[in-house]
């Protein structure tokens, strides 16, 4: 009887430090996600067609490339707005950035007008550019992909307000996942949706905490 007795307070005493563990554990795991590529190169040389300028820096960026090809990507764009940016868009340092030539103004003008009717499309940025400068940021993503032709992928990728690119090391699937098909919905639903939280969460956990201190 006292050999049960002793399992059973050893067991009640065990059992919390482990689930505590465990979820602290995760914690640590999922605050943050992995930085895959250092100092992409800035989308300071692209500018809004409304003139304004353009920056990752202190930004959380959603990055897209829709080159000379915006009219055919209008599904991508629908797609993101719906489970990416509607949700997101009320976040001051959140924005998405999407790189076109600078033939396209008649295109996202067109574009723009839709996306207003699911969310004010303020922080939904078209920027344009020379052929040779969207290369130039694409290729200092350092991913497997490529761009196509029209200067376009369906590929969207995630900076942080360091210029950094954001991603998986260990999907399931691909393993390391530098990007996210804005033309497969459950993909943008359910993986890059995940993603997009976790790096929001890290900044405002960060930010509790510079707050926290600067109060002490």
């Amino acid at each position: 009887m006292k050999t049960k007795k002793y399992i059973v307070l050893g067991i009640l005493f065990i059992l919390p430090i482990t689930v505590y563990i465990f979820f602290a554990t995760g914690v640590n795991n999922f605050v943050k996600l992995p930085v895959l590529t250092e100092g992409v190169d800035d989308v300071s040389l692209f500018q809004t067609f409304e003139g304004n300028p353009l920056t990752f820096k202190d930004h959380i960026t959603v990055l897209g490339f829709f080159g000379s090809d915006v009219a055919s990507k209008k599904a991508n764009a629908f797609n993101l707005a719906h489970k990416i940016y509607k949700k997101n868009s009320q976040f001051e340092d959140f924005q998405f950035v999407i790189l076109v030539t600078e033939d396209q103004l008649e295109a996202v003008s067109e574009l723009k007008e839709e996306l207003n009717q699911i969310a004010d499309p303020s922080n939904y940025k078209f920027a344009h550019g020379s052929v040779e400068n969207i290369h130039a940021v694409f290729e200092s993503l350092k991913t497997d992909g490529s761009l196509n032709s029209a200067a376009a992928t369906n590929l969207i990728y995630i900076i942080d307000k360091e210029g950094n690119l954001r991603g998986r090391k260990d999907d399931k699937e691909v393993g390391v996942l530098y990007g996210f098909d804005a033309s497969n919905y459950a993909e943008v639903n359910n993986k890059m949706s995940d993603d997009v939280k976790i790096i929001l969460a890290e900044y405002r956990l960060a930010l509790k905490k510079y707050k926290s201190k600067r109060e002490i």
